[in-house]
């Protein structure tokens, strides 16, 4: 009777459910607590806790730093992820801290103020764009390179105003006048064609590993200790960067091009000794 008995057939079979998992899910959990972050941002600005506001632009900075590199862990990248990422770097980076700031002290300067906050909304999400249009598109020496600061250097930049009048106490001291001009220029930064690290494929000798590790401890124990003066000193280096990762990537450029002028000469005399081994065959090459 068992012999007998057929066996079901792949039709038969009840088809099996097919989605997303969970852990494929994750980057994009971390990106949308990265818009959370952002929003919460304006919403501490609204009842003028600054520090939160602030600090809430900073998790989502961090966030953001996460997302990526974990879709890649998981190998859960996709064109949904992407187009999600822009969005949420769009509002966290541009639309929160332009109100955060506007809040703060832009609105002091009339319909100037929520002018520059829009500038600085609107080059936000221009950046976004010309990077996406961007990708795969970099020649090879680009590649450890931003064209332009990225959007969360760029809000960082643009709140680095608040963060210093924390560090002298009260945030007021800072003029409006000044925080507008600033503003504007963290805009700028994010639009231009100012080369800038992009610290994801950075490498370190061997033998400055420990001091890396111990000078991160001691960035963490700022933190802890006085957070507004560390966050003051890590913004003002970053942008001392900038001269430096624009000179790296102008000595690359001429490198390449030198090398790309090189090689149609270099093919030339090649095809010459090649055509005249063929015409003298006894030639000793």
């Amino acid at each position: 009777l068992f012999m007998l008995r057929k066996r079901p057939s792949d039709k038969d079979r009840p088809a099996r459910f097919k989605g997303t998992t969970v852990a494929r899910m994750i980057p994009n959990m971390i990106t949308v607590a990265s818009t959370c972050a952002g929003l919460t941002g304006i919403r501490y600005a609204l009842e003028a806790r600054w520090e939160f506001a602030v600090a809430a632009i900073l998790v989502a900075a961090l966030l953001d730093a996460l997302d990526g590199r974990m879709a890649r862990l998981l190998r859960a990248t996709s064109d949904f992820g992407a187009q999600l990422d822009s969005l949420s770097d769009f509002v966290a980076f541009g639309v929160s801290p332009a109100l955060i700031v506007w809040l703060w002290g832009l609105s002091e300067l009339g319909g100037i103020g929520w002018g520059i906050a829009l500038f600085y909304a609107v080059c936000g999400g221009l950046r976004l764009a010309r990077f996406n249009s961007r990708l795969d598109k970099l020649p090879p020496y680009a590649f450890n390179y931003f064209q332009g600061v990225p959007a969360p250097a760029g809000a960082a930049i643009a709140l680095l105003p608040l963060a210093i009048g924390f560090t002298l106490g009260d945030p007021s001291t800072i003029p409006a006048w000044a925080a507008g001009i600033w503003m504007v220029c963290a805009a700028l930064l994010m639009v231009s064609e100012v080369p800038t690290y992009s610290f994801k494929k950075f490498k370190l000798a061997p033998k400055f590993v420990l001091p890396f590790m111990v000078l991160i401890g001691l960035l963490i124990a700022g933190l802890a200790s006085a957070p507004w003066e560390v966050l003051s000193l890590v913004g003002l280096a970053y942008l001392a960067t900038i001269p430096l990762s624009l000179a790296s990537y102008r000595r690359l450029k001429s490198e390449a091009e030198r090398l790309q002028a090189d090689a149609p000469v270099n093919q030339t005399d090649s095809a010459s000794d090649q055509n005249g081994a063929a015409i003298h065959p006894l030639r000793k090459s």
